[in-house]
């Protein structure tokens, strides 16, 4: 299995123009026989790393920040919506898998005036296999997005083998670490704003742990990304180039050590041929924390996996 790491830019809050330079990856990815195309962290279209940046975006009716809440709402994607089905199109028409995350948000019904940190999985004939939800915004992303449920805590399952994926520190939740690995998961999909060295301690961790192999997706974002309507520090103003976001993204195996090193400062899309994961099976001889190194009789995990909105 050839899997394509897709570290670019989005077009920033502007989904039109963000789908268009998908496509574009995704073609160039399918001539390259990758069977999996994956892109980071709510590429489509932003994530919002101005958060950490910009002055005064969490005071109170700070107009600026309802303006780009406005515009990542505008530009986000929905599950059953035109860009969606352009994505599903791309898939079938490349005869690829695709993975990648989206700043989603839901038109009608309960829940219309939010957005959700997701990811989503279309398989190579045009249909939504995986619809994750984060569960927990971290620090200050409440400030702008909704809370996940345990429905797409799952793995899919492929002729090569179980896949899923978890978003940026759901790996440190224990609970939501210990769901995905009694999935039988193979190949796990870890979606960052990029990949520095905690979140490469955190993929490396559950690659260990799960015995599986882990795909740690970063993303590029640069100070001239961040929305205009927002007021910069000067030091930023002056650097357009300067990076928010640098990338990282990298595989690890299921010893913990590097497949591919962490990959920073550059946009590029990054193949990594993988072995057989059918044959990961021989990594569970000493450790099984579903099985033969847990204590059931102990621990029970019951887990709600109803869609809650």
């Amino acid at each position: 299995m050839k899997i394509a790491i897709v570290q670019h830019r989005p077009v920033y809050l502007d989904l039109a123009g963000t789908l268009a330079k998908a496509a574009k990856l995704i073609q160039q990815a399918a001539n390259q026989g990758a069977d999996i195309v994956a892109f980071g962290e709510t590429f489509f279209t932003g994530y919002p790393a101005w958060l950490d940046h910009c002055p005064n975006v969490a005071l109170w009716e700070h107009a600026p920040t309802k303006q780009v809440f406005q515009r990542m709402y505008d530009n986000g994607l929905s599950a059953n919506g035109e860009a969606m089905q352009q994505l599903q199109q791309l898939a079938a028409q490349w005869s690829v898998r695709l993975l990648f995350g989206a700043n989603e948000v839901v038109p009608e019904g309960p829940a219309h005036g939010t957005i959700f940190n997701s990811i989503f999985m279309i398989d190579q004939n045009g249909s939504i296999m995986l619809h994750h939800r984060k569960l927990m915004p971290t620090y200050i992303e409440k400030l702008l997005y909704g809370l996940g449920d345990g429905h797409g805590l799952h793995a899919v399952n492929l002729p090569q083998g179980k896949i899923g994926a978890l978003i940026c520190w759901e790996h440190w939740m224990p609970l939501a670490r210990q769901a995905m690995h009694e999935t039988g998961e193979q190949l796990h999909f870890a979606l960052w704003p990029a990949v520095h060295n905690a979140h490469q301690l955190a993929s490396r961790h559950y690659a260990f742990e799960g015995r599986c192999i882990v795909v740690a997706v970063g993303q590029i974002m640069q100070a001239s990304d961040i929305p205009e309507e927002l007021e910069q520090p000067a030091h930023l103003a002056k650097a357009p180039d300067t990076y928010l976001l640098n990338g990282g993204s990298c595989v690890i195996g299921p010893d913990g050590k590097f497949i591919l090193s962490p990959q920073f400062e550059t946009e590029d899309i990054f193949y990594v041929d993988l072995p057989p994961l059918k044959e990961l099976i021989r990594e569970k001889l000493n450790l099984d924390i579903s099985g033969h190194y847990n204590r059931a009789d102990i621990f029970k995990l019951r887990i709600n996996k109803e869609r809650l909105l």
